[in-house]
């Protein structure tokens, strides 16, 4: 398996990501829950949502360009790649254990949806991990 392939494969997921990101206040009705919050707050909750959608366009851009530094085996490199499959790890593990998105699961489309962003969710820390650990690109 060529690790810089799969690389930029998984970079394009972060395109579905970002959708569903950019979905998400609309489908939950995030304005209308922040309305009862401070000022602040609101805008706290707003500057990192932002960061978070900043962070996914820049794992999704990096890996795609930088897929074959990241491959190199070099120990920033695998550190790199250490990091995001701890990053995706946790979030993973807040995904299942921590939200609560029953309410929200009304249409099958939505189902689905979070069906395809859990698969996600598995892949990127298995694909980053197994990057980390194998070192070298042949």
């Amino acid at each position: 398996m060529n690790p810089t392939l799969i690389l930029k494969l998984t970079a394009l997921t972060y395109l579905g990501l970002l959708a569903a990101g950019l979905l998400m206040p609309g489908v939950v009705g995030l304005r209308q829950h922040l309305l009862s919050l401070p000022t602040f707050i609101r805008q706290l909750f707003w500057v990192y949502y932002a960061f978070v959608g900043l962070s996914l366009v820049c794992f999704g851009l990096g890996t795609f360009f930088l897929a074959d530094q990241l491959a190199s085996g070099t120990p920033l490199a695998r550190a790199v790649c250490g990091f995001l499959a701890l990053f995706w790890s946790v979030r993973l593990v807040a995904g299942t254990f921590v939200f609560d998105l029953r309410p929200y699961l009304t249409t099958r489309w939505r189902r689905m949806g979070l069906a395809a962003a859990n698969i996600v969710f598995t892949c990127l820390p298995v694909v980053y991990g197994w990057v980390a650990l194998k070192g070298v690109n042949p």
